[in-house]
């Protein structure tokens, strides 16, 4: 739920990325981390084991200039990819206004894209909130890979894009489809911000 501070005049928004592990959250947030001027972001705080994954969640403060008088940050945060901290994922998942879902383009990680989107689509349900309304994106990642070894962006669609929504093809760590990514889900945010619904 997007937060409103009229005396500061500031609008704070949380778009969630969310997929399974190893997909390419924490590296969309990194690559938009590197890109950004130092005076448009906050820290970056990413807590991560020595494999590498994320334990609990990326969060990255974006500044996105003002709109009608107000000045907009972005709040981005990652889940844990794996389904063993599914408590930490509908933490993080509370109060979205937005959901990213990276999606592993690998052939042989489906299943587990599969499992990672009927999750998102359980907390959901359990935090009552209807998932086609919710502001939406999903982006294909690791499209870069040899074609034999991954998933057309038709195929992902076929099998995980059941609303509809926006989604892009991406190569997270060249940064390509990164910001295309992020800029459609924002947009989804605020356009439903500006039309007075809650995100």
């Amino acid at each position: 739920m997007s937060l409103v501070n009229f005396t500061t005049r500031e609008i704070t928004c949380k778009i969630v990325y969310y997929g399974p592990g190893r997909s390419g959250k924490t590296t969309n947030l990194q690559y938009i981390y590197g890109r950004v001027p130092d005076n448009r972001r906050g820290r970056m705080v990413s807590l991560a084991t020595q494999t590498d994954r994320t334990l609990f969640f990326d969060f990255l403060p974006l500044e996105l200039g003002s709109i009608s008088g107000f000045t907009t940050r972005f709040q981005l945060y990652t889940v844990p990819g794996q389904v063993y901290y599914n408590a930490t994922r509908k933490l993080v998942l509370q109060g979205a206004d937005g959901v990213v879902f990276v999606a592993d383009s690998q052939a042989r990680q489906l299943d587990e894209n599969i499992e990672s989107m009927q999750n998102l689509q359980a907390n959901l349900i359990e935090q009552g909130v209807d998932a086609r309304a919710m502001p939406f994106v999903l982006q294909y990642n690791k499209q870069d890979l040899p074609r034999d070894l991954i998933l057309s962006p038709d195929e992902l669609n076929e099998a995980l894009n059941f609303w509809d929504v926006p989604s892009f093809s991406a190569a997270a760590l060249k940064g390509t489809g990164v910001f295309e990514t992020l800029k459609a889900a924002s947009e989804q945010v605020l356009r439903k911000l500006s039309q007075g619904e809650p995100a």
